[in-house]
């Protein structure tokens, strides 16, 4: 299963062909150095919807979502997590989820972002 979701965001990240598919392969890779052991998933394919990137560790960490104007990381426990750097733009009324909407252009903080994964990773350890 893995390794096939891993394929399937590989095909994601090149059918996108422009800044999009930059941006998800960008965010994926500080994904993984912000945790090794991170699982890669693909989910929710439907008709309507080839699906969506998962990264899980010991639960969901987040999600990889693309629209035309923004790459989407939406974090399932996100209300649960400290935000310092202010990443979270999105989805902030939730009782649980949070998001990070990049747009084109926009910087990432590669460090306050590895920090949103790590204590992601640590809340589903129970941690």
């Amino acid at each position: 299963m893995t390794e096939n979701a891993s394929q399937r965001i590989d095909e994601r990240i090149a059918e996108l062909d422009d800044w999009r598919g930059e941006t998800l392969a960008r965010v994926r890779a500080i994904i993984h150095a912000a945790d090794p052991d991170v699982v890669e998933e693909w989910k929710w394919a439907k008709a309507t919807s080839p699906g969506t990137p998962v990264w899980s560790h010991d639960g969901g960490i987040c999600t990889g979502e693309t629209y035309k104007q923004v790459v989407k990381l939406t974090f399932f426990k996100g209300a649960s997590l400290d935000d310092p750097s202010g990443l979270f733009n999105s989805s902030l009324e939730g009782k649980v989820r949070r998001a990070i909407d990049i747009r084109e252009g926009d910087e990432i903080d590669e460090n306050a972002l590895k920090d949103l994964v790590r204590e992601a990773v640590a809340l589903n350890a129970g941690m």
